[in-house]
């Protein structure tokens, strides 16, 4: 087995991204864009105030003829990047890392572990010679589908705005442009050396989502899928996103283990599955957002190794351990803090705008924020503006098997899911396709609280109101932590007078609970990222064995030797062993199909030949010595001659023997074979016995 990690990712937004060669069968994990890479760009907003001011920079650069005119600028930019610096162009979209450059014919399974692992899935399905079969749970199809059209619709406002291209290769991307671009906005287009050039595409189209859709194959919970009869594929519950998920392949050369991002903190999703990947003979280990929570292992690695040796074996001992009150408190805590500053902007006159994309935590802040908003008797509207958000919504309440018990419990007793639906209905908030809607600059009023895309702060409708809103005081933006640095995503904006939130959401599993979990798991081997071996060891007596993986390396591992063979067991109790006490092993020869299903290889006896002793044939590893071969003839009664044969190249056999009295016989004894010739199987039978006991050396 081989496995190569192209992308160790950057959080839940852009997760991260391996080829997995097990057993012939090339496997791509998940296909994320790094739609962080839009930040250098500049939104419309920004573009349309500021173009003329560039017109004018322009012509001042004609009119100078000043040899340190040019260099002088590019000081500036490099030193002081500003709304002036950032690139007015239609923006192009960052693939993983070195996935251009695998050739797409030689993937033949693609696994989506969550909604924002397919939002590259449509530039990969579009490739000449691409065939591979895609698996996804139905949620992480169905939203991340919703996310696609909701990107393609945010772009064709950019498209729009400048126009057709006049060129396949844009004019920003020219070697003289890109010098012109601040080192620190360069990196994240170019990567630090410029090698991530070959994975910027321009935006595929409505038409490219619906082809990719078509092409994945919806698995439900806990779902069994057989690709190519050679590998079993499940997919259980990570407890991070509805419908993301971890997987567990069963092949002939043993089961590995996908552990993706995952949570223990899971009020809203389905609880970390975390009992589907016990006792893997592989396990990989791709949950890069335990690194942000580092403070975990120093502060507390006494109470780590307590609990790696007190840690229950069944699931719900484990979740219960974690998933503890004070984490609960800890989460609603932060809940709390943000509504209460939601409030406060309120009651100050302000908007409260709320960028954020994880769908869980969406839900959640729309449900708390209401709950704020009624507690203080106030009536301010609340407005989610997306071209999916409808749709969005209405999928999000039919799919209990991916939500948490609680959740599950209301529908049960005949409530919705989530409190959207009521809140729809009593008017409290108000679902509207764009920020042109004639609905909303009708009926909107402020001071009022927005749930929009896009949180990269670069296209849709955070870019129109951020304009709006940007220079006052009173309103409040809440970013989500962790995605782009506030002072290069703010950037477009600056001067800044309105307040800025940011909050960070569920760090992953958390450094000081991954030795104790993978402890727990006990796989034979764990594949592990090199940027976690300074925080963590593994003690040589508990695991087996562990390899560290690195971005852009391929590791090799062993898998087990030889496989298991399925026979039907009354025919099986006939077979005719030969043991060879040296070897250490018995061999019977059969007749039969060998095929392979369901990850197991099945014989299929040929019961066309009978023969009730099954003594027609056997295996030896040496050839019978003709001495003792007559001498265990005239054992037996049997009486026979020796005739010696020319070798040639047309011709195996070494010589013939000869039976007359009591059985009249011939035996061939060539150079890889035994045969014997008789006119009735009892004769062969008791001339075989003869045979055989010279060959096991009796």
């Amino acid at each position: 087995m081989e496995f190569t990690c192209l992308s160790k990712g950057r959080g839940s937004h852009f997760p991260p991204c391996h080829i997995l060669n097990l057993g012939g069968i090339k496997i791509l994990l998940d296909c994320p864009l790094d739609l962080s890479a839009l930040t250098p760009f500049s939104p419309v907003t920004t573009a349309f105030y500021a173009l003329p001011s560039l017109e004018e920079d322009k012509v001042d650069a004609n009119n100078d003829v000043g040899s340190m005119a040019v260099p002088a600028k590019r000081q500036k930019i490099e030193n002081q990047p500003d709304n002036k610096t950032l690139i007015f162009a239609e923006p192009w979209y960052k693939t993983v890392m070195n996935l251009h450059l695998w050739n797409p014919s030689f993937i033949d399974v693609v696994l989506i572990s969550s909604p924002m692992g397919i939002l590259g899935l449509p530039f990969l399905t579009q490739m000449k010679g691409f065939s591979a079969k895609i698996y996804a749970t139905e949620v992480s199809a169905r939203l991340g589908e919703l996310v696609m059209r909701d990107l393609v619709s945010m772009h064709k406002e950019l498209k729009q705005f400048y126009g057709p291209t006049e060129t396949d290769f844009p004019v920003w991307l020219r070697q003289e442009e890109v010098e012109k671009i601040p080192s620190v906005l360069r990196e994240i287009i170019l990567g630090k050396d410029g090698t991530e050039l070959g994975g910027l595409r321009p935006l595929y189209s409505e038409a490219d989502v619906n082809d990719c859709v078509l092409k994945i194959q919806k698995l439900k919970y806990a779902e069994e899928v057989c690709y190519n009869g050679i590998l079993v594929i499940k997919a259980f519950s990570s407890g991070v996103e509805m419908g993301s998920c971890n997987w567990i392949l069963d092949s002939p050369k043993g089961d590995v283990g996908y552990l993706s991002n995952s949570s223990f903190i899971s009020s809203q999703v389905a609880a970390f599955d975390y009992q589907s990947l016990q006792g893997t003979d592989t396990l990989i280990y791709s949950d890069f957002s335990s690194l942000n929570s580092t403070e975990d292992v120093k502060d507390e690695e006494n109470e780590s190794v307590q609990l790696a040796d007190k840690l229950p074996m069944s699931s719900h001992g484990l979740v219960g351990l974690y998933h503890n009150a004070k984490e609960d408190s800890e989460e609603m805590e932060k809940l709390a803090f943000i509504c209460s500053c939601a409030i406060e902007s309120i009651k100050g006159g302000g908007s409260v705008f709320i960028p954020i994309n994880q769908f869980g935590i969406f839900l959640q802040l729309l449900e708390e924020v209401s709950k704020a908003i009624d507690a203080s008797a106030m009536k301010v509207p609340i407005y989610i503006i997306s071209s999916v958000a409808e749709d969005l919504l209405a999928y999000l309440n039919i799919v209990p098997e991916w939500l948490s018990r609680q959740r599950q419990e209301r529908l049960f007793d005949g409530e919705p899911l989530f409190d959207h639906v009521k809140l729809l209905d009593d008017k409290k908030i108000h679902v509207l396709p764009n920020i042109h809607s004639e609905k909303f600059w009708m009926h909107s009023r402020e001071p009022c609280i927005v749930f929009c895309s896009h949180w990269s702060l670069r296209l849709g409708p955070v870019v129109h109101l951020l304009q709006r809103w940007h220079k006052d005081p009173k309103s409040l933006l809440i970013l989500e932590g962790g995605v782009n640095p506030p002072q290069l995503a703010l950037l477009p904006f600056k001067p800044m007078a309105m307040k800025v939130l940011q909050c960070h959401f569920q760090p992953g599993i958390g450094l000081r609970r991954v030795r104790s979990l993978l402890e727990t798991l006990q796989p034979k081997t764990l594949l592990f990222p090199e940027e976690f071996r300074p925080h963590i060891s593994f003690p040589s007596e508990k695991f087996r064995s562990v390899l560290y993986y690195s971005e852009g390396k391929t590791s090799k591992v062993s898998c087990k030797d030889g496989f298991e063979l399925k026979i039907p067991a009354t025919p099986a109790s006939n077979f005719y062993w030969n043991a060879f006490k040296e070897q250490e092993i018995n061999l019977a020869r059969v007749n039969g199909e060998l095929i392979i299903e369901n990850a197991r290889y099945h014989l299929l006896l040929d019961n066309t030949e009978k023969n009730s002793n099954g003594r027609t044939n056997s295996v030896s590893f040496r050839k019978p010595e003709l001495e003792k071969l007559l001498a265990t003839f005239s054992n037996f009664g049997i009486n026979a001659s020796v005739e010696h044969q020319k070798m040639n190249s047309e011709s195996q056999i070494q010589c013939l023997i000869h039976t007359a009295d009591p059985y009249k016989a011939v035996i061939e004894i060539g150079t890889s074979s035994v045969v014997i010739t008789t006119a009735g199987e009892n004769v062969a039978s008791h001339l075989y016995k003869a045979l055989d006991s010279v060959l096991k050396g009796n």
